[in-house]
C-alpha cells in the first residue's frame, strides 16, 4: 500500500463581494489529489483536500516543499500499525520534516490541505465515512449525524444596498437555517446598526443574528461597536480585532456580555493554547472558530482540541470556520458544536452533499465514505478533472 502521486490544481474563487478587510475578486484555493494503489470499486482509491475561503491557493509552496517529502518517504513509513492503512499522523510528521517551530503563515494551510485529502483517503481504505473513524479512533464509537449549521453572507456588495441584504438573509430563513452572520466594520458604526437592525426586524422567535467585523477594528472602535450591540442579543460578535492581539480580545470581554467569537485567522495549537491563556474567552459562552484546513489540518486540530480540555473548555463550543464538509465530519465524530455554512457563496467547494436539507439550523449527514465529497455533484467533478478518475 502505498500514495502514488498528489496533484495540486489551484481554483479561483472569485465573488465580487468585500467584508471589512479583503475583496475576495482575485481569490483562490488549492484543491489536492492524493492517489493511492488501494483499488476499490475497479479505481484506485483518491482522497481530496482543498483549503478554505480567505487564504489564497497554496501550489508554489506545496511543490517547493511539502509533496516532494511524501513521495519520497519509504512507503512502509507512512502506514499505520496494521500496514493495512495510511496513518495520518506520520505523513504529517513527513510533511514537516525540516520545518522550524513557529512562523505557522501560510505554511499551515499548505499541511492543512494535504491533511485534508489523506483523511478523506484512510477513512476511505477504511470503508467508512470519515465521522465515524473518528468516532472509534478519538470518541466513544457513537457519531452524531445532526451537525448544527449557521449561513454566513451578509457581505458588502458592490452592487446591492440594504435590500439586497435583507433578501440575501430572508432567503437564508427560508431554507432552513434559524442563526444567520452578517459582516461589520466596513462602513460606519451608524450604517452598520442600520444594518443590522434591517437584518433583526427579519428574525421570527428562536432565530438569531451573529456579526463579523474580520479583525477590522482598533480597541476604541470595537469598544463602540460592543457598546451600540449590546442590546441587540446577538449570537456572537466576531473577530473584533486583530487575531493576535489577545490583549484587546480580553480587554473587550469586559465591555461586552454578550457572546464574542474568534480563530479562524489563527493557525496552530501554540496559536489557539495563547488565545485560551491571554485573550480573556469565556468558556460558558464564547465561541472558537479554529478552522483545521488552515491550520496544519485534524492531526494538530486533535492537538487544540486536547488542549483546550486540559485548559476547561468543551469541543461544543468550538464551530469551525470554512464553511466544508471536512468539519462537518470533525464535528459530529468529535462532539463539536456545529460548523459553518456559505449557502451561495464559494460554490462548488463550500456546502453539503446533494439532497441534504438544513431544517431548523441543523443538517443529517448521509452514510458516504470518506469526507463524502462523492455526494456534492458539482464539487466531485472538479474532483475527478484533477485525479483523472
Amino acid at each position: 500500500m502505498k500514495i502514488v502521486d498528489i496533484r495540486e490544481s489551484t481554483r479561483p474563487i472569485q465573488s465580487n463581494i468585500r467584508n471589512a478587510y479583503i475583496d475576495f475578486s482575485k481569490m483562490t484555493l488549492s484543491l489536492v489529489a492524493v492517489v493511492t494503489d488501494v483499488i476499490r470499486d475497479g479505481k484506485p482509491v483518491v482522497g481530496y483536500g482543498f483549503n478554505s475561503n480567505g487564504r489564497y491557493g497554496q501550489g508554489a509552496l506545496m511543490r517547493d516543499r511539502f509533496l516532494s517529502r511524501v513521495l519520497e518517504a519509504k512507503p512502509e513509513t507512512l502506514l499505520d500499525d496494521t500496514g493495512n492503512n495510511l496513518d495520518p499522523h506520520r505523513i504529517w510528521a513527513t510533511l514537516m520534516t525540516n520545518e522550524k517551530p513557529g512562523g505557522h503563515g501560510e505554511r499551515s494551510v499548505a499541511v492543512g490541505t494535504i491533511d485534508m485529502a489523506v483523511w478523506d483517503a484512510v477513512a476511505k481504505i477504511a470503508g467508512k465515512p470519515l465521522y465515524q473513524l473518528l468516532a472509534d479512533r478519538y470518541g466513544n464509537g457513537v457519531a452524531n449525524r445532526k451537525v448544527f449549521v449557521y449561513a454566513a453572507g451578509g457581505y458588502y456588495w458592490a452592487d446591492k444596498g440594504l435590500q439586497g441584504l435583507t433578501d440575501e438573509m430572508r432567503s437564508y430563513l427560508d431554507r432552513g437555517y434559524s442563526v444567520v452572520k452578517m459582516k461589520i466594520g466596513g462602513a460606519p458604526l451608524a450604517e452598520d446598526c442600520k444594518r443590522i437592525e434591517a437584518v433583526l426586524k427579519l428574525l421570527g422567535p428562536g432565530q438569531r443574528l451573529a456579526v463579523d467585523a474580520n479583525g477590522r477594528f482598533d480597541l476604541p472602535t470595537a469598544i463602540a461597536y460592543a457598546k451600540a450591540m449590546s442590546p441587540y442579543n446577538l449570537f456572537w460578535y466576531e473577530e473584533a480585532g486583530d487575531p493576535l492581539d489577545y490583549a484587546l480580545q480580553a480587554e473587550l470581554a469586559k465591555h461586552y456580555e454578550g457572546a464574542m467569537a474568534t480563530g479562524e485567522n489563527l493557525f496552530s495549537m501554540q496559536d489557539a493554547r495563547n488565545l485560551i491563556r491571554h485573550g480573556g474567552m469565556r468558556p460558558d459562552r464564547d465561541w472558537l472558530q479554529f478552522d483545521c484546513a488552515l491550520s496544519y489540518g485534524l492531526v494538530e486540530y486533535l492537538r487544540t482540541l486536547d488542549m483546550l480540555k486540559e485548559n476547561g473548555w468543551s469541543a461544543t463550543r468550538c464551530i469551525p470556520h470554512g464553511g466544508h464538509q471536512m468539519s462537518l465530519a470533525i464535528a459530529a465524530g468529535l462532539g463539536l458544536g456545529g460548523n459553518e455554512s456559505y449557502p451561495d457563496l464559494f460554490q462548488p467547494y463550500g456546502g453539503f452533499p446533494d439532497g441534504v436539507a438544513v431544517k431548523d439550523s441543523f443538517v443529517m449527514l448521509p452514510e458516504l465514505p470518506g469526507i463524502g465529497f462523492e455526494g456534492k455533484a458539482d464539487l466531485y467533478a472538479e474532483m475527478k478533472k484533477l485525479s483523472g478518475q
